[in-house]
C-alpha cells in the first residue's frame, strides 16, 4: 500500500493525461486510498469522449436512423426521408458528449481528485511540470494517449482532414474519399453513405478490416457492395489536389478519384512527442512506450497505458490498463490485461465485432484447430432485423474456445458473452448448456457452440 502521507512526495500518483486511462487510474487509485493528481491539456475524458468513440457513435445511431426510414415500407410503415439536417445531428452528437463529460467532472469533484489543466511534461522520474508547477509523486503514469495519423504528401486542410475535422463538418458533403479501409474509415463512410453521400473508401491492404478474421473482411466487402459503397482495396494514395469545388485523389498506378472531400484515417500514433519521456530514461520505440505486461517503462516508477502502449488502440484498452496500474501500485497484484483478451468491435453497418484469436493466430499457436460458421439466417432476431452475417468460433482441437468473430447489425451487443466465453476459456459444450432467450441475437452464439459440439439444431453440422 501507499507510504504514510509524511512521506517527502506530494502525491502517491501523478498522471499525465485524463483520458479514458488516466481517469480510470486516477478514480481507482483514489478508492484504494492513495493521494492522486491529474494533469490534462484539453478536456478530462479524453479522445474517447470528446473526438473519438461516443460522438462517432452518435453519428452511427443518427446513420442508423436514416437507414430504417428509408426501410420502413418494407415492414409496412409509411414514412419518407426529407433529408439530414447536420445542425439537429451536431446538436445531439455534442447533448451526449456534454452528459457524459457533466458526469465525469462530477465524479471527479465527488472523489476530491485535483484536476490541473494544462501541458505537462515528465521532468524527472518523479515529476511533472505543468506550467512551471511541479507535480511529484511517488509514481507517475503517462497516459498522453493518441493522435490521427497522416501519409507522406497528405497534407491535413481545407478537404482533407482527419477524423476530428470530419466530426465537426455543419453540412452533408456530396461525395468523400477515405483513404484507409480500417475501423474509422469503414465507421465514417458507413455513416456518410447513410446520410446519402458517394462514398469510395480506399484500402492499400488487401482486404478491409485487415486486423480482424478473414471471414469478417469478405462478410464486410459483401455487405458494402450492397450498400453501394465502392470499395478499392490493394490501392495505395499517391497525391492528393485540392480545387475550388473539390478534391482530386490519385493512386498508384494513375487511377484518379474525384470527391468534395477527404477523410484520412490511416490509424492514430502514440502522443509523445515533446514530453520529456526519453530524457528521463524512458526508451521509446517510435514515439510508443513498450511497457512489461505489469504496464511497467524502462524507469522505476513510472507506468505507461493506453494508446501510448503497443498494441490494440481501444479506450476499453486503456481503461482496463487504468485501473491494472492503480491497483498495481496499491499493491494488489492484479491480472495482467492480455490484448487478446480484449473485445473488439467496429461500428459500421453491418457492425463487427470479436474476441480473441483469429483463424491464423490460433493455427500458429495451437496448431490444430477446428472453426464453426453460423450463418445468421438461421436466426430469428436476426431475420426480424433484415441483417446477414455470421459467427464463427474458433477452437483449440478439443480444446476451449479460444476467438469468436461476428458480423451483423447489432453484433456489437453480443460481445459481452463472446468475451466471457474466451476469457474463462469456455469449451462448446459449456456454451451449448445455457439457454439463450428466443429470439435474441445471443441465440447465435449458443448456436454455433452446440454446432462445434457436435450437436447442432439451426444449423448444418
Amino acid at each position: 500500500m501507499a507510504d504514510s502521507p509524511e512521506s517527502s512526495a506530494e502525491h502517491d500518483v501523478v498522471i499525465l493525461g485524463g483520458g479514458s486511462g488516466g481517469y480510470a487510474c486516477a478514480l481507482r487509485a483514489q478508492q484504494l486510498g492513495l493521494r492522486v493528481v491529474v494533469v490534462e491539456r484539453g478536456k478530462l475524458g479524453g479522445t474517447c469522449l470528446h473526438n473519438g468513440c461516443i460522438p462517432t457513435k452518435a453519428l452511427l445511431h443518427s446513420a442508423e436512423v436514416a437507414d430504417h426510414v428509408r426501410d420502413s415500407s418494407s415492414v409496412g410503415v409509411k414514412a419518407s426521408l426529407d433529408g439530414i439536417d447536420m445542425s439537429a445531428v451536431n446538436s445531439y452528437k455534442d447533448g451526449v458528449v456534454g452528459r457524459l463529460y457533466k458526469g465525469l467532472q462530477g465524479l471527479f469533484s465527488a472523489a476530491k481528485i485535483e484536476l490541473v489543466e494544462g501541458t505537462g511534461r515528465l521532468v524527472a522520474a518523479d515529476t511533472v511540470e505543468v506550467d512551471g508547477r511541479r507535480l511529484t509523486g511517488k509514481h507517475v503514469v503517462l497516459a498522453t494517449g493518441s493522435y490521427p495519423r497522416t501519409l507522406p504528401g497528405l497534407e491535413i486542410g481545407g478537404r482533407v482532414m482527419t477524423s476530428d475535422q470530419a466530426l465537426l463538418l455543419d453540412d452533408v458533403p456530396s461525395s468523400a474519399v477515405v483513404i484507409g479501409g480500417s475501423v474509422i474509415g469503414v465507421e465514417f463512410g458507413s455513416v456518410w453513405k447513410s446520410f446519402g453521400v458517394d462514398v469510395t473508401i480506399v484500402e492499400a491492404l488487401s482486404r478491409l478490416v485487415p486486423a480482424e478474421d478473414e471471414v469478417l473482411s469478405k462478410q464486410l466487402e459483401r455487405a458494402f457492395k450492397r450498400r453501394k459503397i465502392n470499395v478499392r482495396t490493394g490501392a495505395k494514395f499517391e497525391s492528393v489536389v485540392q480545387h475550388d469545388d473539390g478534391v482530386t485523389v490519385t493512386l498508384e498506378g494513375g487511377d484518379t478519384l474525384d470527391a468534395d472531400i477527404v477523410l484520412v484515417a490511416v490509424g492514430r500514433g502514440p502522443r509523445s512527442e515533446g514530453l520529456g519521456f526519453e530524457d528521463q530514461g524512458v526508451t521509446t520505440d517510435r514515439g510508443w512506450v513498450p511497457t512489461d505486461d505489469r504496464l511497467r517503462t524502462t524507469v522505476d516508477g513510472v507506468f505507461a497505458v493506453g494508446d501510448l502502449v503497443p498494441g490494440l488502440q481501444l479506450a476499453h484498452r486503456g481503461f482496463a490498463h487504468g485501473i491494472f496500474v492503480a491497483e498495481e501500485i496499491a499493491g494488489l497484484r492484479p491480472m495482467p490485461v492480455v490484448d487478446s483478451g480484449i473485445p473488439r468491435v467496429t461500428y459500421c453497418s453491418p457492425e463487427v465485432a470479436s474476441v480473441g484469436l483469429t483463424e491464423p493466430q490460433a493455427k500458429e499457436k495451437y496448431g490444430e484447430i477446428e472453426t464453426y460458421e453460423y450463418n445468421l439466417g438461421g436466426n430469428g432476431r436476426s431475420q426480424i432485423l433484415k441483417t446477414q452475417g455470421l459467427v464463427k468460433l474458433v477452437r483449440e482441437k478439443d480444446g476451449p474456445i479460444v476467438g469468436v468473430h461476428m458480423i451483423g447489425d447489432r453484433m456489437g451487443e453480443q460481445v459481452g458473452e463472446a468475451s466471457l466465453t474466451v476469457n474463462w476459456e469456455a469449451f462448446p459444450d459449456d456454451v451449448a448448456q445455457f439457454v439463450h432467450a428466443h429470439p435474441t441475437q445471443t441465440e447465435s452464439l449458443g448456436e454455433a457452440s452446440l454446432a462445434l459440439a457436435g450437436k447442432p439444431l439451426h444449423a448444418h453440422a
